[in-house]
């Protein structure tokens, strides 16, 4: 097996992160991020009735990156539960995709990950993620060590596990760091990339 990979030169922590916050939230505001195509399977829901359980707890804010069929829903939901003023959705892509990327927590509630890139990018950020143990996220979040797994649906615990690290500044940072660190050693394209390149030399060479 060869694994997806994240250019780590250049999904790594801005810097300027701290200078740029003011662009997403207060100065004593924490900031919690979804990236998707927002289709179902995200469980969008999911995501919103997390925030309203942190956001009750620590002032934070949401940013829900991405656009899809499950967008109206979840403008929706965020209506009827008074959260409007915390919550931002904003398209994917460019600088802004991926300044967001270097905020605090991302939250990947799926039912279904082929690989969990989303996931890799913001820990190759040093933003680890709260994320399900379905398909090949759990072998990219490494739990209670550069995020957290639960099952899926169950918006209790990815809830406590995410006000526990948002509470927690040195415990963040020190699963940031490694989160980053995983996501530079094993997944890494400098790393992966040449797999690839060794595996179709062997399939050419079959051919000839």
């Amino acid at each position: 097996m060869i694994n997806n990979f994240v250019n780590c030169d250049i999904y790594k922590r801005d810097p300027r992160a701290a200078e740029n916050r003011a662009e997403f939230a207060g100065k004593d505001e924490r900031i919690v991020v979804h990236l998707s195509n927002f289709r179902p399977v995200k469980r969008l829901g999911d995501v919103i009735e997390i925030f309203d359980r942190i956001q009750k707890k620590i002032p934070s804010r949401l940013l829900l990156m991405g656009d899809g069929p499950e967008r109206s829903r979840a403008e929706w939901l965020v209506n009827q539960k008074g959260l409007r003023n915390r919550v931002e959705f904003s398209g994917q892509g460019g600088p802004r995709l991926r300044k967001a990327l270097h905020r605090r927590l991302m939250l990947v509630p799926s039912e279904m990950e082929s690989f969990g890139l989303a996931a890799l990018e913001g820990m190759a950020c040093e933003v680890p993620a709260i994320a399900t143990a379905v398909g090949g996220v759990a072998e990219v979040v490494d739990h209670e060590r550069s995020g957290y797994l639960a099952e899926v649906g169950d918006v209790e615990a990815m809830s406590r596990y995410a006000i526990d690290i948002l509470s927690d500044e040195k415990r963040l940072r020190e699963m940031g760091k490694v989160a980053r660190w995983e996501a530079q050693t094993r997944f890494c394209s400098t790393k992966i990339i040449p797999e690839y390149e060794r595996f179709y030399e062997r399939v050419l060479e079959r051919a000839a």
